[in-house]
């Protein structure tokens, strides 16, 4: 049980209750974090306030009354036989005259609000509330974009730096580093692209601040999941796509698979009259796209792969990793 000085009618005060719980509501953000930001900077503002002063308490506690607004500092005090540290230690006698139940290495705690001390730690308060808000923010940006780590997202172009591209993706700015353009494409402001999430990070870097995505365009993902949007029978996992191998910009090649003998796995991502590939083909700005039958036989997945060429036979050496593969002189 705390003593409490009788609190002062404070208009002021009711309204940063009435503040706090509409900025709750329109951040969506719990009011408790709010008023637990408030008490730390309250807090903090008693000690730079008081730092002159030879006595500060080291244990404080700071409440606000979450119906008033209004208030309160306490040092937590340790009851002791005989006083050494007057800032943090106090005597049974002085400890029973604020409350008479307190007994010997009690904690007391006794208020020491400062006249006016919520007007006057007001602007630190706002400072820190509004760093909580940020982090809030950003958490929640956070646990939004960190869902979608190897998903594919559309991005606007923002601006270009030396380093990279900042694209605007909603709720967060992505990057992507130099390393990942697709050699010969160009960004310009306003573009719309598709992109492939590699990571998200918490903190942002140099480019920009808050949560930092960073995404991809030469990633074979990129073009794993533009499929999987564009063919109906990959989404249901009738066609599975086994493997991918890509030089961005210039041409893929993608090893599929159809778990029903009824299902041509090449035609369905072909799509009638090639619309389904050619989507692709476009997004990717007309890189090649060679879309071959896997199969679990080395050989005949070997020949598949080299298509169109016409393959004679092919020679697998397992250990090795290797194949001696003979074609036509021509």
């Amino acid at each position: 049980m705390r003593t409490t000085k009788k609190p002062q009618q404070n208009t002021g005060n009711a309204a940063i209750i009435e503040a706090v719980k509409a900025l709750a509501a329109e951040k969506d953000i719990q009011e408790e974090l709010l008023f637990g930001a408030i008490e730390e900077a309250l807090k903090a503002a008693y000690k730079k306030n008081t730092a002159r002063e030879e006595t500060v308490p080291a244990n404080l506690s700071v409440t606000l009354d979450r119906k008033t607004g209004d208030a309160h500092v306490f040092a937590r005090k340790t009851i002791v036989e005989e006083l050494e540290d007057e800032a943090n230690q106090i005597t049974l006698d002085e400890a029973k005259a604020i409350r008479a139940d307190y007994r010997m290495g009690d904690i007391a705690e006794i208020e020491v609000t400062p006249t006016g001390f919520l007007r006057t730690a007001a602007q630190t308060a706002k400072q820190v509330i509004m760093q909580r808000i940020r982090e809030a923010e950003q958490g929640k940006i956070y646990d939004q974009y960190s869902e979608k780590e190897n998903e594919v997202l559309t991005a606007i172009v923002q601006r270009t730096e030396n380093r990279g591209v900042v694209l605007d993706l909603g709720r967060a700015e992505g990057i992507m580093e130099t390393s990942e353009y697709v050699p010969g494409e160009e960004y310009h402001i306003d573009d719309h692209i598709k992109v492939y999430v590699l990571e998200v990070n918490r903190t942002g870097r140099e480019m920009i601040r808050g949560p930092q995505v960073h995404v991809s365009r030469i990633h074979p993902g990129l073009v794993k999941r533009l499929f999987e949007m564009e063919v109906p029978e990959i989404a249901a996992g009738v066609v599975q796509i086994k493997s991918i191998a890509r030089e961005a910009g210039s041409r893929t090649k993608m090893a599929v698979h159809s778990t029903e003998v009824s299902i041509d796995p090449v035609g369905a991502c072909v799509g009638p009259r090639g619309n389904r590939v050619e989507r692709v083909v476009t997004e990717l700005k007309n890189e090649k796209i060679d879309i071959i039958k896997w199969s679990a036989d080395p050989a005949e997945f070997i020949a598949n792969a080299l298509n169109p060429a016409h393959v004679l036979s092919v020679f697998v050496a397992e250990n090795e990793k290797a194949c001696r593969v003979v074609v036509p002189d021509n």
